[in-house]
């Protein structure tokens, strides 16, 4: 039996019985792993790089492989493949970090232009746009469709500061806006209008599911935050036990991002729960409860670029200062050292596929 639940405004919230995730890579073949396989054996990473915690040619800067190098590429603690042809990301809470940000990664970046180093990383040909931006006909396309199924393997068990809402979580999917150089005007500001969370508090058997739109606007304004909602359990700042809420480390989950001209379309679905939808326009400042959010920018994302990100992105950083981010979290630096202690977050995709935006 289907159970229904419509909440007004840009947000429809939909549940459903729903079976086990697809667990099968593409491509994936059945036999036994290959020697030395590679992720780009059992995955297509024909149009995405890869940021890795590491510095392999000592320049100072975290490495960014490229399209035509991660087709022979990985690493052996922080991307790989494991025997299931899975394809594996893990970042320590201290090591090198991307100049923007004091969390570590081992994340894909979606590149539309595939091989083609003649566009820009930021050129509107490798991103893609909603079909309100004013030039929507020159990106690689409007809107895209990003569709994975993961577990998260660990999050970070020590924080320093515990009740800062990024301690023991990860980002295991999402959308990023390109920063403008310089940047000017309404847009370009380089915000997510999508990161989807899993927090796991160590004492809890169970963790939550949730996804967070950070309203658009510029990095000063006091406003600027990030608005988080449910999928299963709590959210962020929630420090109760989700218990049956939520979803235990190693459980599977599919997410689906459908961004169908101006609306970004979210289906989330595990073993043992409701299958849960959303849908929000990014063209306005309509929140995921269907009221208006006079704090966020009137046209929501609908000047920006846009890209897909998927792996491991560990918010629990080492960073103590103040704000909602900066949690604390222990880190020697050492992989084998931080591993013991529990100290990095790892996620394992089974499935990951960006196509052509699809109607709704």
């Amino acid at each position: 039996m289907n159970h229904t639940f419509l909440m007004t405004g840009a947000l429809t919230l939909m549940l459903t019985a729903c079976g086990a995730p697809d667990t099968v890579a593409p491509g994936q073949d059945e036999a036994a792993l290959k020697p030395n396989a590679l992720p780009a054996d059992y995955f297509d990473l024909s149009h995405w790089s890869i940021t890795v915690p590491v510095d392999a040619n000592n320049d100072a800067k975290v490495d960014i492989v490229k399209i035509a190098d991660i087709q022979t590429y990985s690493h052996s603690d922080f991307f790989y493949v494991n025997t299931d042809g899975h394809m594996v990301f893990a970042a320590p809470n201290k090591a090198l970090t991307t100049p923007n940000s004091s969390n570590t990664r081992s994340e894909l970046r979606h590149m539309s232009r595939g091989r083609d180093t003649k566009i820009k990383s930021g050129a509107p040909g490798n991103n893609f746009a909603l079909r309100a931006h004013p030039n929507s006909d020159n990106f690689a396309s409007i809107g895209g469709r990003m569709e994975a199924t993961v577990k998260v393997d660990h999050v970070a068990r020590r924080a320093g500061n515990p009740d800062r809402p990024a301690a023991f979580s990860a980002v295991i999917g999402q959308i990023h806006s390109i920063k403008d150089k310089p940047q000017s005007g309404a847009f370009g500001y380089g915000n997510e209008p999508l990161k989807i969370y899993f927090k796991k508090y160590p004492n809890h058997d169970t963790g939550s599911v949730f996804w967070n739109y950070e309203r658009n606007l510029a990095k000063a304004d006091p406003n600027r935050t990030d608005i988080a909602n449910p999928v299963w359990g709590n959210t962020w700042t929630n420090s109760d036990n989700p218990g049956s809420a939520g979803i235990p480390l190693g459980q599977p989950l599919s997410y689906v991002v459908n961004v169908y001209e101006n609306v970004m379309h979210l289906e989330f679905s595990t073993t043992g729960k409701p299958t849960v939808k959303f849908q929000i326009n990014l063209a306005d400042n309509v929140d995921a409860n269907g009221k208006v959010d006079v704090k966020d920018n009137p046209k929501g994302y609908e000047g920006d670029s846009h890209y897909f990100k998927a792996g491991i992105y560990n918010q629990c950083s080492t960073k103590d200062a103040p704000g909602i981010w900066y949690a604390a979290c222990p880190g020697t630096g050492d992989w084998a050292t931080d591993k013991a202690n529990g100290d990095y977050a790892q996620a394992t995709f089974s499935r990951l596929v960006v196509s052509d935006a699809k109607p709704m």
